[in-house]
């Protein structure tokens, strides 16, 4: 999906192969947030000090679903901002890492997958030792005990009930839990 991006520069001329190079940056960080739909880029270059040169600062405001995220990476004492591409990539840098930050922090929001429920007939059942076996109707069985059982149906269990029940894979395969008597 093509990203909405906009680049400006302030108190210095436009130039193609800055935008070029900026074009490319925001094309790469789609890879870290898929849902990147927006980006804006302002270079500055507010002053000229007689000793250090021109110093540029970066700013990037990206929008993503949520709330914008935003960089700036300001001309301070960092000699090495004189040059506009190290600029530009320290920013980008900096933009990566928050957009990776913003990614992992929706993953841990994201809702867990619950198990379906299926159906199947009781095969086999060892009421003393307190555990049976679902005959499922692609034809594996799937083990449980009775305490995977949603209520105390346990003495009323016969080979052939019809069960319904939610399957999870274990070390030793699969297992049945919420396991309920259908009539």
């Amino acid at each position: 999906m093509a990203v909405d991006t906009q680049v400006s520069f302030q108190n210095l001329d436009h130039s193609e192969a800055v935008e070029k190079d900026i074009l490319e940056k925001v094309e790469h960080l789609q890879k870290f947030h898929p849902r990147l739909v927006g980006c804006r880029v302002v270079v500055d270059a507010p002053h000229r000090d007689k000793r250090k040169g021109r110093i540029y600062e970066v700013r990037i405001d990206m929008s993503v679903p949520g709330n914008d995220i935003s960089v700036t990476r300001e001309a301070g004492m960092n000699h090495a901002h004189e040059d506009i591409y190290v600029a530009i990539r320290d920013a980008f840098d900096a933009a990566k890492r928050l957009l990776e930050d913003r990614v992992r922090t929706m993953d841990a929001y994201r809702t867990k997958r619950h198990p379906e429920v299926r159906h199947g007939r009781l095969a086999r059942i060892f009421k003393e030792d307190g555990y049976a076996f679902i005959e499922c109707e692609d034809g594996h069985e799937v083990y449980f005990d009775r305490d995977s059982m949603t209520k105390d149906f346990w003495p009323r269990l016969e080979v052939g009930s019809n069960l319904r029940f939610k399957q999870l894979d274990g070390d030793k395969g699969p297992y049945g839990i919420q396991v309920t008597l259908q009539d």
